[in-house]
């Protein structure tokens, strides 16, 4: 699988953008797709997540109500609508494939356990 991620940009605090992240080398079949993020001297940080299926989705408590994950399977896309940007939410960053099959979870916040990753967006956010 490789990802590409795009759409990130310079904001102001409130706007809002909509990251993208596009998958080619197989379908998404049993494939968890999470969104991470890194900030500026800070470890990389679970964002969201959207099992294979589409129809769950669980987000960090620091963007819930503000974010939205979402697949169109069709397209082998999974998107991150971010409303209410803050400057806190500054960071690269990067969409993550984890292929489930024969894992003994239904999803995961850990970085370690995803399979493929994309190259990363910057976004910044200005106050």
């Amino acid at each position: 699988v490789q990802l590409q991620a795009s759409g990130g940009g310079l904001v102001q605090a409130g706007d809002s953008l909509r990251l993208s992240c596009a998958a080619s080398g197989r379908t998404f079949s049993s494939v968890n797709t999470g969104w991470f993020r890194q900030a500026p001297g800070k470890e990389r940080e679970f964002v969201a997540v959207i099992r294979w299926g589409g129809s769950s989705t669980y987000y960090a408590s620091s963007v819930e109500g503000r974010f939205t994950i979402s697949r169109d399977n069709a397209k082998n896309t999974v998107y991150l609508q971010m409303n209410s940007l803050k400057p806190e939410d500054t960071g690269v960053y990067y969409c993550a494939a984890d292929d489930v099959r024969g894992k003994a979870y239904l999803y995961t916040q850990a970085a370690s356990r995803y399979d493929y990753w994309g190259q990363g967006t910057l976004v910044t956010v200005s106050s």
